[in-house]
């Protein structure tokens, strides 16, 4: 089965390419081929082709940013939210591979569990993201030039100052431009995904509006959302244009009415969102000389909480939007917050191996690198094997950080960068102490409450090996008592086993390439032991199916002798390399001394499954 992906997050950074990462494991995984394109920070990449498209089984959109989806009607479609494709990877291929995912038809689309108040919920977060994924980029770059600008002195901008430096100046202007088109481009592109091309526009203007107003950042919001849906419905209203007329609708009629709609009524609506505006920001500064260690619980609690999801975000975009009105302090704590969760994995992992697979070991030490830099989502993989642990552990680590940040007063003029940003912190040494506190506290509890972790006890892989991974080995598809005892009737026995337990979507096809090899020789391997094996298209997952026999099977053996157990391998059909591994390793095993007689001696299905599986 051939299915396609398209992942994008508000950022583009991490959970753009772990959705990516997760998709593509649990189609390999479930036997079937994947192409993802993402939509990160630079752009799509790994563009979906028209061919693509049109030889795809099914399509998995895990977005929290609009796409194209139109480019894909007609073809079973499942659009679900990023972190979804990240926790939810392997559900959502066995969605597709099951065949219950809802063809898309014009604008209609539905989640894989369809619930149209949620669904409506999730489209205005949608919007909302796209807006604050094209602004980010602005904030961050606007913000990191001015804090460099200050290294000459904080009012080294000033031509009245003795701290004037025109290089500094300089800086601090480009970077001041890069900040003020935030509401503006925030504005603009929640309208772009609502109303296309017309609401993009009309929230341009919206949003210069709300900038130049006293609306600010909430005025943009409301700016964004009123040229979308207002767009929208100019553009619908007016398809019964003639087709004579569209490049007059297109270019006069649309933009005039859009435009001009929005321009008044955001006009109107700027005092009230200013005074809204206003509140909040009084608010928060009443919080924050008043009840630091609050202000740090709450921070804290939000940016662990879904570690870049939209908890995450409200948390960033609020400190990214005071950072702007000059509000260092409040970043300060957002970004501890923020560094904290990834680096406790890593402090976890350098102190104690043993709670860590070798994989997971060395996926927690990169955390080391993902935390300095200010990207949160290297945590998500350790919170998602255990969430009711790790979860509150990660949520009162950034707590400690970030409000030890807020008690020593630090300031963080830029919104990202991590400790790559140490040069422009009013307090270095204490900003990083600060985390370190945090994120060893975590690692400590962090060990705490995770057992030691299983070794493995070989590699499958290793060539010459016959050691078979457990998961290649199921108990539901063990049979203690074959029932026939003729060769094709054994073959249908087991065959409706792998099927009944999902590894096949088909049996007839597959148990057609069984017999088709049976055909070239048989596969009894001598000494009471048969290998049927076959590669098909039909198979969804990698599985050797088990059946034993009390009373002895016709199959056609070299050495005449009645078989007793038999060992049927199904892989896809493009899987070679896992097919020859499995036949050698499988043949390796079968041949120890005495195998086959311990083998019969087994009386449960778990037994056979630790003899076949010890190394």
């Amino acid at each position: 089965m051939r299915l396609l992906g398209v992942t994008g997050c508000p950022t583009g950074i991490a959970h753009t390419f772990m959705a990516e990462k997760a998709l593509k494991a649990a189609a390999e995984k479930l036997g079937c081929q994947i192409k993802v394109e993402t939509n990160g920070a630079i752009g799509v990449e790994n563009a979906l082709t028209e061919a693509d498209i049109q030889a795809a089984d099914a399509v998995i959109i895990a977005s929290d940013k609009s796409v194209d989806l139109e480019r894909f009607n007609g073809k079973p479609v499942l659009e679900v939210s990023v972190g979804d494709g990240v926790s939810r990877a392997e559900e959502l291929v066995k969605a597709c591979l099951a065949g219950s995912v809802p063809v898309r038809r014009g604008t209609i689309s539905r989640n894989l569990n369809p619930q149209p108040q949620q669904n409506a919920v999730r489209q205005i977060y949608k919007h909302l993201m796209n807006g604050v994924s094209h602004m980010l980029p602005l904030v961050v770059a606007g913000g990191v030039l001015t804090a460099v600008s200050f290294l000459w002195g904080i009012y080294s901008f000033d031509p009245a100052s003795e701290q004037y430096n025109p290089i500094a100046a300089l800086i601090k202007s480009v970077g001041g431009y890069s900040m003020g088109l935030m509401v503006t481009v925030l504005s603009g592109f929640i309208a772009q995904s609502i109303g296309g091309r017309p609401g993009l526009l009309a929230g341009l203007v919206g949003g210069a509006i709300a900038a130049g107003t006293d609306a600010g950042f909430l005025g943009g919001i409301v700016s964004g959302f009123l040229s979308g849906y207002l767009s929208q419905g100019v553009v619908s209203s007016l398809k019964r244009l003639p087709r004579q007329l569209e490049g007059l609708k297109s270019i006069f009629i649309v933009p005039i009415i859009t435009i001009g709609g929005v321009g008044i009524l955001m006009m109107l609506f700027a005092q009230p969102c200013g005074a809204l505006n206003q509140w909040m920001m009084a608010a928060l500064t009443k919080i924050q000389n008043t009840s630091p260690v609050l202000l740090g619980i709450v921070i804290g609690t939000m940016c662990a909480f879904d570690m870049g999801g939209p908890v995450n975000k409200a948390a960033y975009v609020t400190g990214t939007v005071l950072l702007g009105q000059g509000n260092y302090y409040f970043m300060a704590g957002v970004s501890a917050a923020c560094i904290t969760p990834p680096l406790v994995l890593a402090i976890a992992a350098t102190l104690k191996k043993n709670r860590f697979s070798e994989e997971d070991r060395t996926a927690a030490m990169v955390n080391y690198v993902l935390g300095f830099t200010h990207i949160t989502e290297g945590a998500i993989p350790f919170a998602a094997k255990n969430p009711l642990k790790v979860i509150p552990i990660l949520m009162l680590s950034s707590s400690i950080s970030a409000v030890s940040t807020y008690l020593m007063k630090i300031e963080v003029p830029a919104p990202h960068g991590g400790f790559l940003i140490l040069g422009l912190v009013n307090k270095p040494a204490a900003w990083v102490l600060c985390i370190l506190l945090g994120s060893f506290i975590g690692a400590i509890l962090y060990i705490l409450v995770t057992p030691v972790a299983k070794k493995e006890t070989a590699q499958w892989k290793t060539a010459g090996a016959s050691f078979l991974p457990a998961s290649l080995i199921k108990e539901e598809t063990i049979c203690l008592t074959l029932e026939n005892t003729g060769k094709e009737e054994v073959i249908d026995e087991m065959v409706a086993m792998l099927y009944a337990d999902g590894v096949l979507q088909d049996a007839e096809a597959f148990k057609k390439e069984i017999m088709k090899r049976e055909e070239v020789s048989s596969t009894a391997f001598g000494g009471g032991i048969a290998i049927p094996h076959g590669r098909s298209q039909a198979v969804r997952m990698p599985r050797v199916a088990v059946g034993l026999s009390r009373k002895g099977i016709s199959f056609d053996s070299s050495d005449g002798e009645p078989v007793y157990a038999v060992f049927m391998i199904a892989v896809g059909e493009e899987e070679d390399d896992v097919h020859l591994k499995l036949l050698s390793a499988l043949s390796q095993k079968l041949m120890e001394p005495g195998f086959l007689s311990r083998l019969r001696e087994c009386r449960q299905k778990d037994q056979i499954t630790r003899l076949i599986t010890e190394e």
